[in-house]
Parts: C-alpha cells; sequence; structure tokens
C-alpha cells in the first residue's frame, strides 16, 4: 500500500477546534493533512497515543536562553533541549544578552546561531532601547522576529527604557505588540535601602507592590496614548489584575508557573536567593488573585520566563545574588498538576500555552490542531506520577526551584512539523527547529 502520509498519530484523545476527541491525526510534508479515523498502513510513521492527550504544541512565549555572552548558564541547544524534554514546541528568545539584541547584525547572528542547534521553532525578540526606538518599526518586521520588549525596570542586563517621554517614542515606532516587563525604574531606585544583606524575603520588600503597579497605570495610559498594543510580561499583584481586565481594548498579559506555584514567604524559607526573581514571589494574597486572573480570563498567556544562573551565583549572598530562575523544561508539568489538583481546566492550559499564544503574537500555522497548520503536538499522559528530579533536568544550570516535587500529568511526547524529537523522556538524533512565521510580517 502506497504511503500517503509522514505520520499518523493513533489511539489518543486529541484536543481538536472542538474540544476532545478520540480520533487519530495525519501529517505530510510538516502540515496536518486529515482528522478522523486513518489507517495505519498509510503512514510512514505511527505514534501510538494509547492513553494519552494530544494537544496543539506547547508555545512558551518568555525564555532567556543567554546566547550569546553567558552561555555557561544556558545556550540555545540546551535551552531548545530541555524545552522539547517538557513538551515545548515553539520557544520567543528574549533580548537581554551579551550583545543585547537591538539591531538587524545581533538578531541574524542569534537565528545564526540557532540554525541546525535549536530543537525547538524559535523567534527572537528586539529589545527597545532609546537609542534604537526610532528604527523598531523595521527591526520588528524582521525575519524571525516575535516583537519589540522594552524594561521599563531594571533586570538582568542593561537594556532599560525608564521615562515616559522614551516609553512613548517606543511605541509610537511600529504596530506589532510590545511586551513589556513593568516595574517602575524610580522607584526601584527610591527604594534599594529596603534591601537587607543576608535576607532575599527582603526581595519583595524592595520591589513592592507599588513599583509594579506605578509601571502598569503608567504603560496602559501610554498605549492607549499612541494607541500601540502591549503585552504585561510576569504580573505579580491583585491590583494589577484588575487593572489589565479594564484594559482588554489595549493590552494583553502574562503569568508565570512560579507566580501561581510559589508564595512568599515560604519560598524564602524553603530557597532563599533560589527564589530571587523580578518581579518578587509576592504574598498569599497576590497568588490568589493571580489564580483568580487565570480563571477570570484575565491572562492571555503562560510564559516560564526560563532564566538560568549558576548554583555558584544563586548561592551568593542577598542583594548580590542574582534574579531569575529555569522553567522552560518544568513549566507543562506544573500546570498538568495544577489541572489535575483542579485549580485550573485542561481547556484553559490549552488556551494559556497554545492557542493564546498564536492569537496574541499573530503566529502562522500554530496553536490548534486544524487541517493545514503546522504538525506541532504535545502529548501528555495526565494520570502519569513522576517527580521533577536533577537527572532529568538537562538546563546547563544544573538546579530547579522545584526540584523533589511530586507531579502527576507529565509530557510524553513531542512532535514538530510531524517529526518526532521526544518520545518518553528520549531525545531524537537531530535538532529541527526553525524559525517561527508571524502573520504580520509574512
Amino acid at each position: 500500500m502506497n504511503k500517503i502520509y509522514d505520520l499518523v498519530i493513533k489511539g489518543g484523545t486529541v484536543w481538536t477546534t472542538s474540544g476532545p476527541s478520540e480520533t487519530d491525526v495525519a501529517v505530510k510534508n510538516g502540515i496536518i493533512s486529515e482528522i478522523g479515523s486513518i489507517n495505519s498502513n498509510v503512514a510512514d510513521e505511527v505514534f501510538d497515543a494509547t492513553g494519552l492527550v494530544v494537544l496543539p504544541g506547547v508555545v512558551d512565549t518568555q525564555v532567556h536562553f543567554r546566547e550569546p555572552g553567558n552561555e555557561q548558564k544556558e545556550n540555545l541547544e540546551s535551552g531548545t533541549r530541555a524545552a522539547v524534554l517538557g513538551g515545548v514546541t515553539a520557544v520567543f528568545e528574549m533580548p537581554n544578552t551579551n550583545p543585547s539584541t537591538t539591531n538587524k547584525l545581533a538578531l541574524e547572528d542569534k537565528l545564526s546561531r540557532a540554525r541546525g542547534r535549536a530543537w525547538t521553532e524559535h523567534a527572537f525578540f528586539v529589545g527597545a532601547s532609546a537609542e534604537n526606538a526610532d528604527t523598531l518599526a523595521d527591526l520588528e518586521r524582521l525575519p524571525g522576529c516575535c516583537g519589540v520588549k522594552m524594561f521599563m525596570g531594571s533586570s538582568t542586563g542593561d537594556l532599560l527604557v525608564p521615562d515616559d517621554e522614551n516609553i512613548r517614542r517606543v511605541l509610537s515606532n511600529g504596530s506589532r505588540r510590545v511586551a513589556v516587563h513593568s516595574e517602575d525604574e524610580k522607584r526601584l531606585i527610591d527604594r534599594k535601602e529596603y534591601r537587607v544583606d543576608g535576607d532575599p524575603s527582603s526581595h519583595p520588600l524592595w520591589r513592592d507592590e507599588e513599583t509594579a503597579i506605578n509601571a502598569t497605570r503608567r504603560l496602559i495610559k501610554l498605549a492607549r496614548e499612541t494607541g500601540r498594543r502591549i503585552h504585561v510580561l510576569h504580573v505579580t499583584t491583585a491590583e494589577e489584575v484588575k487593572m489589565l481586565a479594564d484594559a482588554k481594548d489595549i493590552a494583553t498579559c502574562e503569568i508565570t508557573p512560579q507566580h501561581l506555584t510559589l508564595f512568599s514567604p515560604d519560598c524564602y524559607d524553603r530557597l532563599g536567593t533560589y527564589a530571587q526573581m523580578n518581579p518578587p514571589i509576592r504574598d498569599q494574597y497576590h497568588n490568589t488573585a493571580l489564580w483568580s486572573g487565570v480563571n477570570g480570563g484575565v491572562f492571555d498567556v503562560v510564559g516560564s520566563d526560563h532564566a538560568p544562573h549558576t548554583a555558584e551565583e544563586k548561592s551568593m549572598s542577598y542583594p548580590s545574588s542574582p534574579s531569575g530562575m529555569p522553567g522552560v523544561q518544568t513549566q507543562l508539568p506544573l500546570l498538568l498538576n495544577h489541572v489535575n489538583s483542579q485549580r485550573m481546566t485542561l481547556a484553559r492550559l490549552v488556551d494559556l500555552v497554545c492557542s493564546g499564544p498564536a492569537r496574541i503574537f499573530g503566529i502562522a500555522g500554530k496553536g490548534r490542531i486544524a487541517l493545514g497548520f503546522d504538525g506541532d503536538f504535545t502529548m501528555v499522559d495526565m494520570k502519569a506520577k513522576r517527580q521533577i528530579k536533577a537527572d532529568w533536568l538537562v538546563s546547563k544550570c544544573g538546579w530547579s526551584p522545584f526540584e523533589g516535587m511530586d507531579i502527576i500529568g507529565w509530557p510524553m511526547g513531542t512532535i514538530i512539523r510531524g517529526n518526532v524529537v521526544m518520545r518518553d523522556g528520549e531525545i531524537a538524533a537531530e535538532p529541527i527547529g526553525k524559525p517561527v512565521k508571524f502573520q504580520d510580517t509574512l
């Protein structure tokens, strides 16, 4: 019998555009070609998905892979390998590398570095600065660019646009959605005295709620003034959830698994500086509000904010210790565990990590299981019981704040354009990741 398809997925519960369905899916030349009852004999390869849920490929819209400049912490190969082990099929990488990704040559350098080394599909943010604000309209339309990233408050690296005049310039140049680290730099400078040497639990006291709230309030005002769509990253406060719910005409927003899973003071008591990130993990009041934002539909995506540092660096005494933690490999297990804990539904998870990223960033051909879309799938076992262990983690930083955590629900397969790149924890022979394409720049 002639082989019609390259891959057929059989026996699983497939998350179609109509919801879960007991059906088969076929892929030809990287594209979904048939959904229905399909004969196994007409495919070069059959993936037996019995007992698994077949999701659209998971997209992580915020990762920091540290290349170029800090490859001892992570690089594009190791970061994307961690991603596919965690069920992620595509990543958007951030610009605060060394040098920063603020011009065409830096973007092309990253795309060149990813070629033949990236296990996932990938795209790169261009960083906004006062120096390149007037060129952003051109930069954001370059192949392989997922948009503009702006830091209103200082974090890792030296990218910073703290003042309203230059924020206005950034928002006035271009048309794609601008992703924003929303913390008020002036307040961060004024409150440095609140940092207590050796006490990482003072981190959320220094970078307090008003630091985030003030910046997001300013940002929404300037976005409306300029008519520019914005995307507020890693939201941490109850007040921002309410503010962003009232700004759906202009703003989308992200939540991280860390801010949903951890809370203070518990996380600082247990993890110390390993719980330090920007914006910080806050208390149970804000954690509860963030969950209300998840289930109320306020958040549009979950992003891991994978931001690795070496254990040696993280073990430094606060505030010399750097902010950030790895997360691209653990994001989906944590979310599946939350589904099994009945904190969110599987439908909501799919919206946050599959269809949501495609919708708000205009990804071409990804984010849903439908005819004509790319054959990207994340296979999960909703009943699998696992523990996050060091020997499973492949990030170069070598640690996770969630190590030792028992999980129910686990990624069992990662398929990109019909190619099985991870099955049962085993990685394929060669990385095949290509740049993501966007509807705005086709």
